[in-house]
């Protein structure tokens, strides 16, 4: 089996050969057809999330080198373990990689993305940058229709990130556009689940004018830079002067976040997606005041995946733009994702 694996973290990824593994118990082994490149990957491959203030969380005891990354996976049933169920040797499937432990109070609630000793597929688990992964059960594999195998793996992660996202924002948005930050691979989908579950198209905010072009070509209402001096008054504009319902922040920065939150009407929602990093403060009456939230969001649940593929197969939410590249790439991808080179989603391919 080959593989691309970090080794070191900063450094590039090392192509290891090492035997393909042999499911067990109810093991599924899913030879992949394709993988995407997401942006957390970058983080992963640095070794470190940064939380502001010069603090950094280390990501050694998490991912525990050399892990092989990609979680969002697409492939064929190569091989099922003997107590396996669900799947046959052939199966087509997306897999979903936010898997637990299957035993903690989050996984048996059916929220195991949030479980505390995750097995994620990509981080805690070697993953999708390779031409094979073992995936724990055949309860994480989804069917994907028609798709296109470079589409389908999407799903996987910004695809049920955003999905995630915007659900949070039903309910707060109050029949006005909802404001998207950040037009990179996540944020374009937040765009098409924007259209998809709302029904309507959202504004966008991004500092990068060809993101801004690429999101207003795939269905956002409208698009600026929130640098600009009068951005805020254009939010105003554009929602009657009430200020958005809800507010996802896909970047994650102190300035982005900043942004969203000023953004908000009254009772609005911030919704902090992206983990580019830092902190931002905000006075504590103007909870109050406001009646703001701030919630996090990360990924989503089986059964939100569930309820996502749906909606994908029936047609229902139309592509990203999508650049492939060859596995034997994966490292490349990876520091043209970091350096911001990529429109829409990179996607290694055998």
């Amino acid at each position: 089996m080959k593989s691309y694996k970090v080794v070191e973290f900063g450094k590039p990824l090392q192509r290891i050969e090492e035997p393909t593994p042999t499911p067990t118990g109810g093991e599924v082994l899913v030879r992949v057809t394709a993988a995407g490149v997401c942006h957390s990957d970058v983080h992963l491959w640095e070794g470190y999330f940064d939380m502001g203030g010069g603090n950094k969380v280390s990501t050694q005891k998490t991912m525990n080198p050399p892990r092989t990354m990609g979680h969002e996976i697409v492939g064929v049933v190569a091989a099922v373990g003997p107590d396996a169920r669900g799947a046959k040797v052939g199966q087509k499937a997306v897999v979903y990689p936010w898997i637990g432990c299957g035993k903690c109070w989050h996984c048996k609630g059916g929220i195991e993305h949030l479980c505390p000793t995750p097995r994620a597929l990509g981080v805690n688990n070697d993953g999708g940058y390779a031409d094979h992964v073992l995936v724990p059960d055949a309860k994480y594999l989804y069917a994907y229709g028609e798709l296109p195998d470079s589409l389908a793996c999407l799903y996987a992660c910004s695809g049920i990130t955003a999905f995630g996202a915007v659900k949070k924002a039903v309910g707060q948005d109050g029949g006005k556009p909802i404001l998207v930050i950040g037009a990179g691979g996540v944020g374009l989908m937040g765009v098409k689940f924007a259209k998809a579950v709302l029904g309507r198209e959202p504004i966008v905010a991004d500092i990068d004018p060809a993101k801004r072009k690429l999101a207003l070509e795939n269905g956002a209402c409208a698009a600026f830079d929130p640098r600009e001096p009068d951005a805020r008054k254009k939010v105003q504009e554009l929602t009657g002067g009430t200020g958005v319902g809800a507010a996802i922040d896909f970047v994650g920065a102190e300035s982005s976040a900043q942004f969203g939150i000023k953004a908000l009407g009254r009772g609005g929602r911030l919704i902090i997606v992206g983990l580019f990093g830092g902190t931002f403060t905000l006075p504590l009456p103007m909870f109050a005041f406001t009646g703001c939230q701030i919630v996090g969001s990360v990924t989503g649940s089986p059964a939100e995946m569930k309820e996502m593929m749906d909606l994908v197969v029936a047609g229902k939410v139309t592509p990203v733009p999508i650049l492939e590249r060859k596995l034997d790439d994966a490292d490349a991808a990876l520091q043209d994702l970091r350096k911001g080179l990529i429109m829409g989603r990179a996607v290694l391919v055998p």
